[in-house]
């Protein structure tokens, strides 16, 4: 499990971010109230999936 720990002192690039980003998958959730005077106006709910292709195959047919 510690491969999936990364090391405080070590500097990584938007790109070393983004290809483990892309080879591990990540789901982001939020919510966004759009409020006037204390009154809720607009409620919106997101759910984000960002992965690569090939990860969503192989998690699919469970290798």
């Amino acid at each position: 499990m510690r491969e999936n720990v990364v090391d405080q002192s070590k500097d990584i690039t938007i790109l070393e971010l983004l290809d483990r980003v892309l080879n591990k998958g990540v789901i982001l959730t939020g919510d966004i109230v759009i409020s006037v005077a204390d009154i809720d106006l607009v409620y919106l709910g997101v759910k984000l999936m960002l992965s690569s292709v090939e990860t969503m195959e192989q998690l699919k047919s469970g290798k």
